[in-house]
């Protein structure tokens, strides 16, 4: 009896173990750690880095929400920046790599990483 406890104890503890740990550091394109810009079906990610001056205006924010269960019905939308805010084409650089945002006077670059929700 006192071995299948034993076995009983021994498995659940590599059960707890292996489920409660993660190796695999995903950086899902859904990830709402981020702060975000969906366009063209690409999620754009933003940290603080600014611009001095950016190309054409190629879209603006038709969606915003900080709430992870919203389900956007526009193509272009943030978990960030408030609708009508502008994007554009960064000078010399394609937008499937990068894009800006004008946000409170400032040019804000994001990153291209992956297709929303992929």
């Amino acid at each position: 009896m006192k071995n299948v406890l034993s076995v009983i104890f021994a498995f659940s503890l590599l059960v707890t173990v292996v489920g409660c740990s993660s190796t695999s550091k995903q950086n899902s394109s859904g990830d709402w750690s981020s702060l975000f810009v969906v366009w063209n079906g690409d999620m754009y990610t933003f940290d603080n880095q600014t611009l001095d001056s950016v190309d054409e205006q190629i879209g603006e924010i038709e969606e915003f929400s900080d709430n992870e269960a919203t389900i956007f019905s526009s193509k272009i939308f943030s978990n960030k920046y408030i609708v009508g805010t502008k994007i554009f084409k960064i000078k010399e650089v394609d937008p499937e790599e990068s894009i800006a945002v004008e946000y409170n006077g400032k040019y804000y670059k994001g990153n291209n990483a992956g297709k929303y929700g992929s």
